[in-house]
């Protein structure tokens, strides 16, 4: 059977943890914003996103050619920057989701689903490093098709799974709204 990883989580430690993780979220968040900034260009018109998604090799290849050197380091540090955040981003996500399951859908089948998908997120996050690992070697030279398919596949893989958490997370979040407007009528 499948438990939280939160499961044994006081409350006043959850929502000491759920506050440290949104404010590390929305750092990081802004950080990866100014690191994307110079990457936006033509070529590349979704910054790291559009390199992520390239899928072919010639993709990669003009993309990487549109950055000049400030451009590259800029990349490189928000790759570097990547691993620090799929962390924040992997907790606060499986966080929430758990708040929520266990609020909501406790005793009920869909909980199990809710459990899932917390572990789903940490997996998603572990996509999201064999991503970078694959863009590093990109943007180190390393000029294969492979890289460009590993980024690419596990880069749909990522996001993916953070949108049916995410999709989990507002559905649950509209029955409860309903749930406490029928409670409260």
């Amino acid at each position: 059977m499948l438990i939280s990883p939160f499961q044994n989580i006081s409350k006043p430690s959850e929502k000491k943890l759920t506050i440290i993780l949104l404010v590390s979220l929305i750092i990081m968040f802004l950080t990866m914003r100014y690191f994307d900034a110079p990457l936006k260009n033509t070529e590349a018109p979704s910054g790291i996103i559009s390199f992520e998604f390239a899928k072919e090799l010639s993709k990669s290849e003009a993309i990487l050619n549109s950055w000049n050197t400030l451009a590259k380091t800029s990349a490189g540090m928000s790759m570097g920057f990547d691993f620090l955040f799929l962390i924040i981003y992997a907790l606060f996500f499986a966080l929430l989701i758990h708040k929520i399951n266990e609020r909501l859908w406790k005793g009920l089948k869909i909980h199990t689903v809710g459990v899932l998908l917390i572990w789903c997120i940490f997996l998603a996050a572990f996509f999201d490093m064999v991503e970078n690992v694959a863009l590093i070697k990109l943007l180190l030279g390393d000029l294969q098709q492979k890289w460009v398919s590993v980024a690419f596949y596990f880069a749909i893989s990522k996001f993916f799974l953070l949108a049916i958490g995410f999709i989990f997370i507002i559905v649950s979040l509209i029955f409860l709204l309903l749930k406490n407007k029928i409670v409260n009528n």
